[in-house]
């Protein structure tokens, strides 16, 4: 369903008796082990989340979600996420209303964190909702999410040439203004900063953190089954790059999938044909476990940059972060 430009229904809509909405959010960062984290969460017998991200406090932000935007002659469109004659919250606590009762209900869109207009309206709506942020080395960050570009199709570039032409590859990895905006709404109580790098070198105590964080009881991390180590890499980059030269003229609004409640089904021609051209083409190309080395140069121009643009993080987050992230200073 398209509409011409506007913004989601307002927050402050009464609730029903019925609470089916999230008593925590993931909000980011993509590329920061919020899937793993979701993953296991979502075996814990006290948590309750739905399979996918929904957007909703940030669907209408054309810097967070421009794929969800266009233009038709002079007149500009938005895809909206909702099923067609639902209203907003009622769509948004459709995706929720099997758990209550049942647990708590967790929601994770990974965009919120870089969403101007996402903080003030969840708070508006959840003022009591515990968030929590997943940070990785933002160069690594960056340079992970490149690779995602690479393999969905979504870029032909060399990560120095994407770097210039996409600007959410750097925008990713700044952290400071993001978080910024969710300190200015919410007590510090209610805001767990998580790093990628703890995670996934001592994975139990980080879900430990979580878990006392959310007032559950701890999930032994080793009985679980997890998500790390699952992606892979072509070993054939350039290869990549030029069939993805063909896909960039064939997906259009690919992750509006992420938006509803079952399969898409307002997805053009070209965009399904796209899709399916990107998954043969990652499943016909060689596969590695590791991505391709980061030039050098490129390396420390990033950890120059992206040190400057997150300027201020450990005092904001309340710890040393340059302890884990030991080139960067920030």
């Amino acid at each position: 369903m398209q509409h011409t430009l506007n913004t989601l229904p307002p927050s402050s809509i009464a609730i029903d008796g019925c609470r089916a909405l999230p008593d925590f959010i993931i909000g980011g960062a993509p590329k920061c082990g919020t899937t793993t984290l979701h993953f296991i969460l979502d075996q814990h017998p006290e948590i309750r989340l739905p399979g996918s991200e929904i957007h909703y406090f940030d669907a209408d932000d054309p810097v967070t979600h421009p794929d969800f935007f266009s233009i038709s002659g002079e007149r500009l469109l938005w895809k909206d996420p909702r099923p067609e004659n639902a209203t907003g919250l009622d769509w948004y606590q459709s995706r929720f209303r099997p758990f209550a009762g049942n647990g708590l209900i967790g929601e994770d869109s990974t965009t919120y964190l870089f969403s101007e207009v996402a903080a003030a309206r969840i708070r508006a709506l959840l003022p009591s909702v515990r968030m929590i942020f997943m940070l990785r080395h933002p160069v690594n960050r960056a340079y992970s999410q490149y690779w995602h570009l690479i393999e969905s199709g979504r870029t032909a570039l060399t990560f120095e040439k994407a770097i210039t032409r996409q600007p959410s590859i750097i925008l990713g990895s700044t952290y400071v203004s993001g978080l910024r905006r969710f300190f200015d709404q919410f007590p510090r109580e209610q805001i767990k900063v998580v790093l990628f790098e703890e995670l996934t070198g001592n994975t139990q105590v980080a879900v430990d953190e979580v878990t006392e964080y959310l007032g559950v009881e701890h999930l032994p991390v080793s009985q679980l089954d997890t998500w790390f180590n699952k992606t892979t890499h072509t070993s054939a980059p350039a290869l990549q790059r030029g069939a993805n030269l063909i896909a960039q003229y064939l997906v259009s609004g690919r992750y509006r999938g992420h938006m509803t409640s079952g399969p898409t089904s307002g997805a053009g021609f070209g965009s399904r044909l796209g899709l399916r051209y990107t998954r043969l083409v990652r499943r016909l190309l060689p596969k590695t476990k590791n991505s391709p080395k980061m030039r050098s140069e490129t390396r420390a121009f990033l950890t120059q940059h992206l040190s400057a643009r997150n300027e201020g993080l450990s005092d904001l987050v309340g710890r040393d972060v340059s302890s884990v992230w030991t080139d960067m200073q920030i």
